[in-house]
């Protein structure tokens, strides 16, 4: 019994070890899990590209070389934003852009849109009255974030929904926001988002958002933060 113990506990104490030398080891710059063009004519090929390998690339390589030799490292990424309030600004910034990014990619899909059905479904009706009353919600916040920022759909502590914003790359799991939560859906309402297909038309963006949501991303999201 001993032996299994020690068999089964051995890769993740070689793993905790092998954190502790300031290395980033928990970061990874995942691909996109579709092509640039699969979420045309909602979102076209060129801004995804863009949004991709540029600006959220430079999010995780301005992470990863402030972290780097420092003993931050060690910590997983939602376990440091969590701590925001007091991070470097470099840290907390890229931090929060790479998360963003890497959380905004899996709640989109090619064959998204549509309603979302089962226990989801079921709790954004009785939260906001009706879906078509939550996707009005959120919309306005959409619109109403002035400047850079993101909009989202959270569970809070005690298991009910709220939508919320963030100023720039901040997000609701840092404890510098009004309300913290977990993420269950996110939207990039800064401008390099959408200015090359909507320019300044931002309702128009968001509308098309709605055709390219994966509802069973987030209702996996959802089903992880119960």
């Amino acid at each position: 019994m001993k032996k299994w113990i020690l068999l089964m506990v051995l890769p993740a104490l070689l793993s905790l070890s092998c954190s502790q030398d300031g290395g980033v080891s928990d970061l990874r710059f995942d691909p996109l899990p579709y092509a640039y063009d699969a979420l045309e004519p909602y979102i076209d090929a060129e801004t995804m590209e863009l949004h991709y390998s540029r600006h959220h690339k430079a999010y995780f390589d301005n992470l990863v070389a402030a972290l780097k030799g420092t003993p931050l490292a060690r910590q997983p990424l939602e376990v440091l934003l969590a701590q925001a309030s007091r991070l470097p600004d470099a840290v907390r910034n890229n931090g929060g852009g790479h998360y963003n990014h890497a959380f905004f990619w899996k709640v989109m899909s090619p064959d998204g849109g549509g309603v979302p059905e089962g226990k989801l479904g079921e709790k954004i009706e009785a939260s906001f009255g009706s879906f078509d009353a939550f996707k009005e919600a959120f919309t306005k916040a959409a619109l109403s974030r002035f400047g850079s920022g993101w909009v989202w759909l959270c569970v809070a502590k005690d298991g009910s929904l709220f939508i919320t914003s963030t100023a720039n790359q901040d997000n609701p799991l840092m404890d510098t926001v009004e309300k913290q939560g977990k993420p269950i859906l996110a939207l990039d309402v800064w401008e390099h988002a959408y200015y090359l297909s909507y320019q300044n038309k931002r309702g128009s963006y968001i509308d098309a958002f709605w055709h390219v949501v994966d509802w069973d991303a987030v209702a996996a999201f959802f089903e992880a933060s119960l």
